[in-house]
């Protein structure tokens, strides 16, 4: 009989391309993978793995073999939502990934929830960009994840997975305490021309939304510093080193010498739960996604207090 956790791995291998990037996607190591396939070639008795350069390639017989594979990993997983949904208990395991400010600004008191109501839940949690999480859940490496969008630029979401939405954060500038614009109760984005910016990386949804969004404004971006986090952006606009446009979930402590200003018009991003749609019967599913959207409703009933 075909060991299922060897067909993961010879399929995580088809899908990403490499024995080194399947190692990744199933958090394992390499050379894991590799014994994995080894013991496969042994069960079925074919090559499935050959060198090509200085990596390797799967055969033919692989590729079809990872192709049977993908079919019977989706069947046990429906089997087991089944069995789960039949059971109607919390239990088992859920791997779970979020992109970095709902890590820190939701995952904390969803996780703490779950702990006490469901104890024989256990939940693993990763951080992801959002996009690396819509394709994890769809391929089923992950049960769930949190994502983003931004209302001007919303993300596509593939057939096959369900969503739901947690919150609406909307986000502000942050300008110098010394700005000329840092008192006005609203800025206008066209006000901003000229600003050196504040942005996460190249490559990141929010530094691709920055760059979008001043030039849907026909400002054209000049980014001075680039960080990731947003408390660290916030920093560096209270030293005087540019503007960043922060959203409410992103922020910490603002530092003395930043100002949060609102702006015209409103920009904000709105904030998903997405898993599988044929997992939706499993109650650890349903559990996590209440969770998020309890931790979701205490941090907008948080906002409206401050």
């Amino acid at each position: 009989m075909l060991d299922l956790n060897r067909l993961k791995a010879l399929h995580a291998v088809h899908v990403y391309g490499s024995v080194g990037a399947a190692a990744d996607a199933l958090m394992v190591t390499p050379s894991a993978v590799s014994q994995q396939i080894a013991k496969l070639e042994r069960e079925t008795g074919a090559r499935l793995m050959e060198r090509n350069g200085r990596g390797v390639r799967l055969t033919d017989a692989a590729g079809l073999l990872a192709e049977h594979a993908e079919r019977i990993l989706a069947l046990v997983e429906t089997a087991e939502a089944d069995f789960e949904a039949l059971r109607g208990e919390v239990v088992g395991r859920l791997n779970v990934s979020a992109f970095p400010t709902a890590v820190r600004g939701l995952m904390p008191g969803a996780l703490v929830s779950l702990k006490q109501r469901h104890p024989d839940l256990w939940v693993q949690l990763n951080e992801r960009e959002p996009e690396r999480v819509v394709r994890e859940v769809a391929r089923g490496e992950l049960d769930l994840g949190v994502i983003q969008d931004w209302l001007n630029r919303p993300m596509a979401i593939p057939e096959g997975l369900s969503k739901a939405t947690l919150l609406d954060d909307v986000a502000d500038v942050a300008v110098p305490a010394g700005h000329p614009l840092a008192g006005e109760r609203e800025i206008e984005l066209a006000a901003l021309r000229g600003e050196q910016w504040i942005s996460g990386s190249p490559g990141t949804v929010c530094h691709d939304w920055l760059v979008f969004t001043l030039r849907s404004a026909s400002l054209e971006p000049v980014i001075a510093c680039m960080a990731d986090e947003y408390p660290t952006q916030l920093a560096l606009v209270a030293a005087g080193l540019g503007c960043a446009i922060v959203p409410r979930l992103g922020r910490d402590c603002v530092p003395d010498g930043a100002r949060l200003v609102p702006l015209l018009p409103r920009q904000s991003r709105r904030i998903y739960a997405v898993w599988r749609t044929d997992a939706a019967r499993r109650p650890a599913i349903r559990a996590m996604v209440e969770a998020l959207t309890e931790s979701s409703r205490k941090q907008e009933n948080a906002w409206a207090v401050n």
